[in-house]
């Protein structure tokens, strides 16, 4: 059996900005993050600064890890309700995406170590011969 997730309205979420009941938005997830404050490596100052709010912006600009990805769904206790919710470009993973670029210019990837392994060559040639 498949457990429902728990949604929630903005507006139902902005006076969750204390340190005792800490609620982040990060990709229309819902996160509760009052028990990380004092573990997060970058101060509890910067969650609670986003508390209550969309910090998806602010998460995305500091380049979290993969660790810190995984460790996040710990902490999520839903998502907002369908009418709540932004379209927001997809999480790092697509980013890191490059087989697109990769597919309309492969040859170019390839082009610098190939002049460097000819110029290689032929200077081995050259002052070993």
């Amino acid at each position: 059996m498949e457990e429902q997730v728990k949604l929630f309205t903005r507006e139902e979420l902005k006076a969750r900005n204390t340190r005792t009941d800490a609620i982040l938005i990060i990709h229309n997830g819902v996160y509760d993050v009052t028990k990380f404050l004092e573990e997060h490596p970058g101060g509890e100052e910067v969650l609670l600064e986003v508390a209550g709010q969309d910090a998806t912006e602010p998460f995305e600009d500091v380049s979290h890890s993969s660790d810190a990805r995984s460790l996040m769904k710990k902490y999520k206790i839903g998502e907002l309700v369908e009418a709540d919710r932004k379209q927001s470009k997809p999480a790092y993973a697509a980013d890191w995406n490059d087989q697109a670029q990769e597919q309309g210019n492969s040859w170019t990837a390839w082009l610098a170590p190939l002049l460097l392994g000819v110029a290689a060559t032929i200077l081995y040639r050259y002052m070993f011969a």
